[in-house]
């Protein structure tokens, strides 16, 4: 063989050889997805937005991360998780008064058909789908997550919340808490507290595929720290006297510690406090004493949820996922001020069930809420709490990390919502939204993706013609740029809408529709518009107090 022929067959060789290793080269594989969902965490509670609870796991992932200043959510928890799990309105999802259970479209109690929930579709790209703690998205057959696309899930099949150590019930049509795995009726084991055990099963159920190259999607339900508080004396002892100067004490220490983070601007005030709250120094040195024990007690149980939040990521660590993990962390709405104990409809059955003791509050016999009162200080800077369409009810702490993330560390002020997680989540897995699903239409997503944002290469997600809205139960909002409408007002009229300009006004406490009129019909419009978009359907004003 010449020399010429040797030169060609060698590069006959080498192409080949390039080309067969190309071939061989697999695809990039999609990221899993952590979504971690908080039970009624207030927006100042963590170390990372400025809060004195010690929470060194969510610290940690601030600073691999993003933290979002201005991320919104529902302001109740069953709202939140239709919007959350499906990408889309309330109305649209089928939860557009929480509770309710009706043939009205809109106010289905459960998850519609004219959505795609999340771990369906994410399933149909080969994940994984795994679920454990809060559900509230009906109990009804067919509603189940099992029936919604999750793979494997234990789960409170309908309660808003339940006792952390047992499967007490904490209402007076459930006297004991009803619990499923994958869609068949489960048991509350033994000597478990509810923020380990969720992080047992999740753990659980990620290690029982590994190995199999696909990804998961794993939702970290967690019902801490929402009402009864309760959790072992070893985690709230540690902030023991940390509290004793009162909650509107906490309130002002809170909004300078959230203006040191980074989180608020330095001219941010306080609202007026909510017209419930007692002042402090009328109660009596008993009272003040309970009262310290209940922020105490809350305290504990964010501590215990920060230290299985820790558990999660080891694992993920431990077993080489965690570099190809998102995770994603939020609340489900602003800070919880219920106090069913002493609530005229649930307060006889609790109070015969239950004790609100002080040398027995925080065990599995307590039923202990923090109410109004330290829920305002959970909530600053903002105006109230859960429940109101006000920034208090549906402003919560977010951090996003994990592949793709850039300029870690940082905090954005962008306004975003949870309808934004969906059309990420589907971005990271390469799928399109269908118009269609199971020979029905559905409804289009609303939100945009987050890549751009958290890629860095865009510092914003909506532009100032976006609008978001919501309605639920008579309350109501819209945002559109910088300015807002509200309505908190019961019954429902029109004239009751507010206008906000939250650029200057961050607490809601100056009404500018006479001075910006034509704004305000500006913003009337697309109120009218969004209704009728999603199907709202003004209660009653019987309905309102139900």
């Amino acid at each position: 063989m010449n020399t010429k022929v040797l030169v060609m067959a060698l590069f006959v060789f080498l192409g080949f050889s390039l080309f067969s290793c190309q071939k061989e080269i697999p695809p990039p594989k999609p990221p899993n997805i952590l979504l971690i969902v908080a039970d009624d965490l207030g927006y100042a509670d963590m170390g990372s937005f400025g809060g004195d609870i010690e929470t060194p796991n969510l610290d940690e992932l601030a600073r691999q991360g993003i933290r979002f200043s201005r991320f919104h959510t529902g302001p109740l928890c069953a709202v939140t998780r239709a919007m959350l799990l499906s990408g889309n309105y309330n109305h649209v999802a089928g939860m557009g008064s929480q509770g309710l259970v009706t043939a009205v479209p809109g106010y289905e109690g459960r998850l519609s058909d004219r959505i795609i929930p999340i771990p369906e579709l994410l399933r149909s790209a080969d994940y994984h789908t795994y679920m454990a703690g809060k559900w509230h998205l009906g109990g009804m057959e067919g509603a189940n997550p099992a029936d919604k696309g999750f793979e494997k899930s234990f789960v409170i099949q309908d309660e808003g919340g339940a006792n952390h150590f047992s499967d007490r019930g904490i209402f007076p049509d459930i006297p004991t808490t009803i619990y499923t795995e994958n869609g068949e009726q489960a048991h509350w084991p033994n000597d478990a507290y509810s923020t380990d055990y969720y992080t047992d099963k999740l753990i659980e159920y990620i290690r029982s595929n590994q190995g199999d190259d696909k990804p998961f999607f794993a939702f970290a339900a967690y019902t801490s720290p929402h009402w009864p508080l309760q959790v072992e004396e070893k985690y709230w002892k540690k902030y023991q006297g940390r509290y004793d100067e009162g909650y509107e004490v906490l309130r002002v220490q809170r909004l300078e510690t959230l203006k040191k983070a980074g989180m608020i601007s330095p001219k941010a005030e306080l609202p007026p406090l909510h017209p419930k709250v007692k002042p402090w120094n009328s109660l009596s040195p008993e009272e003040q004493k309970k009262e310290a024990r209940k922020m105490e007690l809350y305290a504990g149980m964010v501590d215990n949820l920060d230290q299985n939040i820790g558990r999660l990521i080891t694992y993920l660590k431990e077993t080489g996922q965690y570099e190809n993990t998102l995770i994603v962390f939020m609340s489900d709405n602003g800070a919880a001020a219920e106090d069913f104990y002493n609530q005229d409809y649930y307060g006889p059955y609790l109070q015969e069930k239950y004790t609100d003791d002080f040398e027995e509050m925080g065990t599995e016999n307590s039923f202990i809420s923090y109410g109004p009162q330290w829920a305002e200080a959970g909530s600053a800077p903002f105006l109230y709490h859960k429940g109101y369409t006000t920034e208090g009810g549906m402003t919560t702490p977010m951090i996003i990390a994990g592949p793709g993330v850039e300029n870690k560390g940082s905090i954005t002020d962008s306004f975003l919502t949870l309808l934004d997680l969906a059309p990420t989540f589907y971005e990271l897995a390469g799928l399109r939204y269908p118009i269609q699903w199971k020979e029905k239409a559905v409804k289009p997503l609303p939100g945009e993706s987050l890549i751009p944002l958290l890629s860095g290469k865009s510092k914003s997600v909506h532009d100032s013609n976006y609008v978001f809205g919501l309605e639920h139960r008579g309350y109501a909002m819209i945002r559109k740029g910088d300015w807002k409408i509200l309505n908190i007002e019961r019954p429902f009229q029109l004239e009751n809408f507010l206008l906000i300009n939250l650029k200057t006004d961050l607490a809601e406490q100056i009404d500018l529709k006479e001075t910006y009129p034509e704004k305000f019909q500006e913003m009337l419009s697309e109120w009218a518009s969004f209704s009728k978009e999603v199907g709202v359907v003004i209660p009653t004003p019987k309905e309102e107090t139900d």
